[in-house]
């Protein structure tokens, strides 16, 4: 069994943003020589997610501002008197999940016809990685 790890690294300038990632991804897999097996993407900070999904500009704003109805930005979270602002980005994070683990067929991603994956930031505007972990044959 062959295993790959490698990294994605961020630094958003926005404190919330959306960035697809599958080509990056798809690129990783090639390097691996993984014919067959799984890419676990993991978002290495308590703050950013991953995501799948279809490449849709509305789709991507919906999600933005559904997650903000869940966990607005609320200076009453418990999580602020350690001297922090960013409690709703810890929520929105739970939400959205910190990882996915993608098929690999014949050399590549297995995605369905519109899958897309994304990097989700809550609390950017400094550098953050995201681990990709392949194995297979």
């Amino acid at each position: 069994m062959k295993s790959f790890t490698d990294y994605l690294w961020f630094n958003t300038a926005n404190r919330r943003d959306l960035v697809n990632i599958t080509e990056e991804l798809q690129e990783r897999v090639k390097k691996s020589k993984v014919m067959e097996g799984l890419c676990l993407v993991s978002a290495m900070h308590i703050t950013a997610a991953i995501w799948v999904n279809d490449e849709e500009t509305g789709l991507k704003q919906d999600l933005m501002e559904w997650l903000e109805k869940l966990a607005p930005v609320n200076p009453g979270y418990r999580h602020h008197r350690t001297g922090e602002d960013n409690g709703d980005a810890h929520l929105k994070r739970t939400l959205a999940h910190h990882q996915a683990v993608l098929p690999i067929t014949e050399g590549k991603l297995d995605l369905g016809p519109w899958e897309q994956i994304f990097y989700l930031e809550f609390d950017g505007r400094r550098r953050k990685r995201v681990v990709v972990k392949i194995i297979g044959e």
